[in-house]
């Protein structure tokens, strides 16, 4: 897998239609989660992409502190069903991380945990912050990265 890191700006109309069209299917389909996913902040993220043979396989979009969270931030971490069992879920995770320290110059990383992940985002050296909670129907922890 190859990890493109783009700003909005930087998307062509196809990557663009991609990275949506696969967070619609696990987010919405897969999840069976009804929401919103084009919330206005994608203009602010980066768009950290992993393609392999020139179709999106994983994607994250990161912000800087003070765009999504007080905190900088992981979110929207998608990596398509069939490509799972690559491990590209922890590589994209590691890619978003060191885009946040190469562009951002921050070490102090939050994200938005589904609950069942917790272990995973351990692993990338993550820790659980306060109480889960429900987000848009489904049990979530916050978690920071200290390194």
């Amino acid at each position: 897998m190859k990890i493109h890191i783009k700003s909005f700006e930087e998307l062509t109309t196809t990557e663009l239609y991609e990275l949506l069209k696969i967070r619609s299917e696990i987010f919405v389909v897969e999840q069976d989660c009804v929401y919103l996913d084009i919330d206005g902040k994608d203009q602010k993220a980066l768009h950290v992409i992993g393609k392999r043979n020139n179709e999106i396989v994983a994607y994250t979009r990161i912000f800087k502190g003070g765009d999504y969270f007080e905190e900088a931030s992981i979110g929207r971490v998608v990596v398509k069903a069939s490509e799972r069992k690559y491990g590209y879920g922890k590589e994209i995770v590691k890619a978003s991380i060191h885009a946040i320290e190469d562009h951002f110059k921050e070490r102090r990383i939050k994200v938005s945990a589904q609950l069942y992940l917790e272990r995973f985002y351990h692993t990338l050296g993550f820790n659980q912050i306060g109480d889960g909670y429900l987000e848009d129907g489904i049990p979530h922890i916050a978690m920071i990265r200290n390194k």
